[in-house]
């Protein structure tokens, strides 16, 4: 087994051409190095998962005393962030994975897409025009644009039913992007172009998984192996004698 994910961090956009002189937006990640702090096992834990950390440089008086022996039992260096990722069966079927291996970004070498979880940016308490996108009142002189208006008569219900849309805190929330597109690895840098946006901030902790559902190539799109349906057709169509 190997593990499906990786821990990074978004150091930001750009742009990209490819071989036909399209452009395309990419966002550069600092996929680890990582290093695997503990291993989660069926028989022990109920299910397998590897905890992976993300190294960098952080002081080990920054550790507190339960997290030091933690990761003095797998001889890994103090990281602050912490995250589990799945498991996947190689070939043999073996396990690859122990604790204290270094997990790189060679592991998307065979991927074409991938899955990001992020924290989404923290907007504060903010009204529904922003949080919901509401229309909003009239604009003239006189009325209050923002204003949520009327959510509920007095009569009845004479209450607010629950999951009323309106003003409160917005953003700093777990966004799922899936099947980004890899458009470069590397791996001396540890860095992953991939194509599209991520949630969260510059220097923000994003968590890089293999897609679990790729989406299939186009007819057409795939190369020079794909059948063209209209030479298919001709083939198939009885000849005329």
């Amino acid at each position: 087994m190997s593990v499906t994910g990786i821990l990074g961090k978004k150091i930001g956009m750009t742009q990209v051409f490819d071989e036909k002189g399209d452009v395309h937006p990419i966002t550069v990640l600092q996929a680890g190095p990582c290093v695997v702090t503990q291993l989660k096992t069926a028989a022990r834990d109920g299910y397998e998962a590897a905890q992976i950390g993300f190294v960098e440089f952080v002081k080990a008086s920054r550790v507190t005393k339960p997290l030091a022996g933690h990761f003095a039992k797998s001889d890994a260096p103090p990281v602050k962030e912490i995250r589990e990722v799945g498991l996947e069966a190689t070939a043999e079927g073996e396990v690859n994975v122990k604790a204290g291996d270094r997990v790189l970004v060679d592991i998307f070498e065979s991927e074409k897409f991938v899955d990001v979880i992020g924290t989404s940016k923290g907007r504060g308490f903010a009204g529904v025009v922003r949080r919901h996108g509401f229309g909003g009142g009239p604009k003239s002189h006189g009325h209050m644009f923002q204003v949520q208006g009327s959510i509920g008569a007095s009569s009845f219900p004479s209450r607010v039913f629950p999951g009323q849309r309106m003003p409160g805190h917005f953003g700093v929330d777990q966004v799922t992007v899936r099947n980004l597109r890899i458009r470069g690895i590397d791996i001396e840098e540890n860095l992953i172009m991939v194509e599209g946006a991520v949630p969260g901030p510059r220097d923000g902790y994003v968590l890089i998984s293999k897609a679990k559902a790729p989406p299939r190539e186009r007819r057409g799109f795939a190369g020079s192996g794909t059948v063209d349906p209209l030479k298919a057709s001709k083939k198939a169509s009885p000849k005329k004698k």
